[in-house]
């Protein structure tokens, strides 16, 4: 179809504009490149953008509601070999969608949600690579627990050793999100709290590497790149606009 493929090369230019600026601001820091994953946003596209961003090369999806990434895994499956990263909040009787039909899970918040993950991944025969969210901007707007200010950490030790026990998920780091005002620069005192926060349950918890930090949108990924993300959750920047 003509228009998926010059969506196609669209979105294939603007993803080599976003590597490349992915690349330069690694190399500012003396990071490797490789070591950082584009997770690609797809809330609110059709099933034709992702059709045309897999012709463009990617296959790294993240849905931020279970209902509709379930609808978009399951009407491409077979079709394309896609990695499905689950960025949003999931609630506990949606738990056992998130382990059936998504590799990964960003947003990992309470001990409750834990349970359930591990109890439908034992389910499915799977480990499931999570990621624990933080609320580190302090609104109440934000799933995750309270991380915004350091006094709070010690309080964050004992869920998180209740989770590190379950035999079914896996463990790989944290995820958070700054307030939606503080974009670019702004959003760095953010990303430095989050990645210090890594490094304090990495102390705490040092039976598991926490080798990943999920951080970092369209408007602030060359910061969090900066800052030490290994997982970025691009959408506008290479799909366009929302329809």
């Amino acid at each position: 179809m003509e228009i998926s493929r010059v969506q196609a090369e669209v979105i294939e230019h603007n993803y080599r504009l976003v590597q490349e600026r992915i690349a330069h601001a690694a190399e500012s820091v003396g990071r490797d490149v490789d070591e950082i994953k584009v997770v690609v946003v797809t809330k609110a596209h059709p099933l034709d953008t992702i059709r045309a961003a897999v012709q463009a090369g990617l296959q790294v999806f993240g849905e931020n509601y279970i209902e509709e990434g379930v609808q978009k895994i399951t009407s491409l499956e077979g079709e394309l070999p896609l990695e499905w990263h689950m960025i949003g909040h999931i609630q506990s009787r949606k738990a056992e969608a998130a382990c059936r039909y998504f590799h990964w899970i960003h947003s990992l918040d309470s001990v409750k949600l834990a349970h359930r993950l591990d109890r439908f991944a034992e389910m499915y025969q799977k480990k499931v690579p999570v990621l624990l969210q933080f609320n580190i901007s302090g609104e109440g707007t934000k799933h995750g627990w309270a991380a915004w200010d350091e006094a709070l950490w010690e309080n964050l030790l004992e869920d998180v050793s209740k989770i590190m026990v379950l035999p079914n998920l896996d463990i790989q780091g944290v995820m958070g999100i700054p307030p939606f005002e503080a974009q670019g620069e702004a959003a760095r005192p953010f990303f430095r709290l989050l990645r210090r926060l890594r490094d304090f349950l990495r102390r705490h918890f040092s039976e598991r590497e926490w080798p990943h930090l999920s951080m970092g949108m369209s408007a602030d990924y060359e910061v969090a790149v900066q800052e030490g993300a290994t997982m970025l959750r691009i959408g506008t920047a290479i799909l366009g606009p929302r329809i």
